[in-house]
């Protein structure tokens, strides 16, 4: 998990987290992260600064989310996302062009 939390923070500008609808028919909202961007314990990494916003530039049902390093690579991908229990929680799932979106946490756990 140290290498993803690196590979994730490696660049310049900050990371971001993209939301997208399902099988990404859509990126509703990307929302800038701290730097660091997680802290990491073992098998966990678990979202500095929370929660974070930013302003949605589409409207759809929020379902996925993927992490970018600043540079704009994809170190994670596939990323569940809810309004409690995911590895994204946001504080609402329907979302509308122009409304201000919150990440409220952020926890990622490697599969063993």
């Amino acid at each position: 998990m140290n290498a993803v939390q690196a590979a994730i923070d490696a660049d310049v500008p900050a990371a971001f987290i993209e939301i997208g609808s399902a099988a990404w028919a859509a990126v509703l909202v990307t929302i800038t992260l701290s730097d660091p961007s997680f802290t990491v314990s073992g098998d966990t990494m678990t979202m500095t600064n929370a929660p974070k916003a930013g302003v949605a530039g589409a409207t759809g049902t929020a379902a996925i989310a993927r992490i970018k390093s600043g540079g704009g690579t994809v170190v994670v991908d596939n990323l569940a996302v809810s309004t409690a229990g995911a590895d994204i929680s946001l504080n609402n799932t329907s979302i509308v062009s122009g409304q201000t979106v919150t990440l409220v946490s952020g926890t990622i756990q490697h599969e063993t």
